[in-house]
């Protein structure tokens, strides 16, 4: 038995409470970019950890689970996802490649794990919406096993200018820098809790085929940046979205991603 106390969905303030928004029902349709991006980031996560060391893993932040399943399946091991909303649960459970993954409702900031009980932690794009990244840290470290890896996939002040809405949408810059920590801050939150870094990489990844599927998934506003738009800031980006499109009708749609592989400092 891993869980260490009864699961909750907290009401503590965190800076996105998805259950007051209509994204989860729109979020596999926004931001399920295909199996290739799937097969890419578990070659990136399989590229810096052993699969023979790997029994549990936890997907923190699991959102609708859309890394769930696949993490079960690359490292044939036992995945448990936690997340606070339960509307995002909800798309994680009914999805049928999540079959075998245990789903559960908590924060990051409390875990209700056992200690040592964790090989892998895998953390996606949502190191910012955590309300105590440190407390985060000191969690993740609590239930890691000495052996294990944190697997830190996650958006930056720095990649800013790279990713690939902003030019369209101008009004999304000051809210990504409101919103987004720098890279070296995210580090500095685990190294003070005694990790420390075993790799670096800046992955680009494929989001859409061209700027006419782009604007499609943008429609859907399932990213919380576009989602908190007005309406007219939002109806000029996708136009102009739109007519890229026309322009470049054949140019995909990259934007660069920060992975950072932590391990435990003896």
């Amino acid at each position: 038995m891993i869980f260490c106390q009864k699961m909750y969905h907290s009401t503590s303030k965190v800076n996105m409470d998805y259950d007051r928004t209509n994204i989860p029902e729109a979020y596999n349709r926004g931001r399920d970019h295909g199996p290739a991006f799937v097969e890419q980031w578990m070659k990136v996560v399989s590229g810096y950890v052993d699969a023979a060391g790997v029994r549990r893993i936890l997907d923190l932040g699991c959102g609708t689970g859309r890394f769930a399943g696949p993490l079960a399946r690359r490292f044939e091991a036992d995945v448990v996802g936690l997340d606070p909303s339960r509307k995002m649960l909800l798309q994680a459970t009914s999805n049928k490649e999540n079959a075998g993954v245990l789903f559960a409702s908590g924060l990051a900031e409390a875990l209700p794990l056992r200690s040592n009980c964790i090989d892998m932690i895998f953390i996606s794009m949502v190191f910012h919406h955590f309300s105590d990244p440190s407390a985060v840290a000191r969690e993740c470290r609590r239930v890691l096993r000495s052996s294990g890896r944190l697997c830190l996939r996650t958006a930056s002040t720095e990649m800013i200018p790279s990713y690939p809405y902003v030019p369209f949408f101008p009004t999304t810059r000051p809210l990504l820098e409101q919103r987004l920590p720098s890279i070296a801050f995210q580090r500095e939150v685990f190294e003070s809790e005694s990790f420390r870094v075993q790799a670096y990489d800046l992955v680009t990844q494929e989001v859409a085929g061209d700027y006419s599927a782009y604007a499609v998934k943008l429609a859907t506003r399932a990213d919380s940046i576009i989602a908190s738009l007005d309406e007219e800031a939002f109806q000029a980006g996708l136009k102009a979205v739109r007519s890229a499109a026309v322009a470049l009708p054949t140019r995909p749609v990259t934007e660069p991603i920060d992975f950072v592989v932590f391990v435990k400092s003896s």
